[in-house]
């Protein structure tokens, strides 16, 4: 069946992840900050961080400044905003497929508000994407079955005409469940040869 819409993840994929383990670890070695206290109080709010419930500011409010700081929150939020680089090939090859006008290009992607406009904003992901399915615009985040039947029931496209690109293989597994092809990215040309099997490219 041929496929009519491509859903990407963007931390991992198009994009380093926003504010995954590894940049968390960065940020708590920067600012010389508790691992075991901070992360404590991560796992408490995370959850409703990125399913857009509270803001970047009540956020770091419950996890960082809860106690005087020799930083500002703005040194904080500017260094977390920092870490984010592109994947310039993949961004490149995601630009192209978009151009060629053959499938609605999408995101399915857990991503904070705040980080997510930002990132939408500096890398250009409007120019190729038409809808953004992000946990904090939708209240729900992979690997609920529910964010993916959104994008399916929203766009109205057949689940197996339906492809989504993750580099997460449970996020994968659970797009699967409900009758998406799936592509595990583990490389630029991995993935191209992947969508070249289901009849993709540019």
């Amino acid at each position: 069946m041929p496929i009519r819409a491509l859903f990407w993840d963007v931390g991992g994929v198009l994009l380093t992840n926003a504010w995954d383990h590894e940049e968390r670890h960065r940020a708590l070695e920067n600012f010389h900050l508790d691992s075991q206290e901070f992360h404590a109080r991560h796992e408490m709010v995370v959850s409703s961080f990125e399913r857009g419930k509270i803001s970047l500011h009540e956020y770091l409010d419950h996890t960082v400044f809860y106690r005087k700081r020799s930083f500002t929150r703005e040194q904080f939020r500017d260094y977390m905003f920092s870490l984010s680089q592109s994947n310039p090939d993949v961004l490149a090859f995601a630009h192209s497929l978009a151009a060629s006008g053959k499938c609605l290009m999408g995101t399915i992607n857990n991503e904070s508000r705040e980080l997510n406009l930002y990132r939408i904003d500096k890398f250009g992901l409007r120019e190729i994407f038409r809808l953004f399915f992000s946990s904090c615009f939708v209240g729900r985040r992979k690997p609920e079955s529910d964010i993916y039947r959104l994008a399916i029931e929203t766009t109205q496209i057949h689940p197996e005409h339906c492809c989504f690109i993750d580099d997460r293989e449970l996020n994968v597994e659970c797009a699967a469940a409900l009758g998406m092809k799936t592509i595990r990215m583990q490389s630029l040309d991995q993935l191209r040869a992947e969508l070249e099997k289901l009849g993709v490219k540019p």
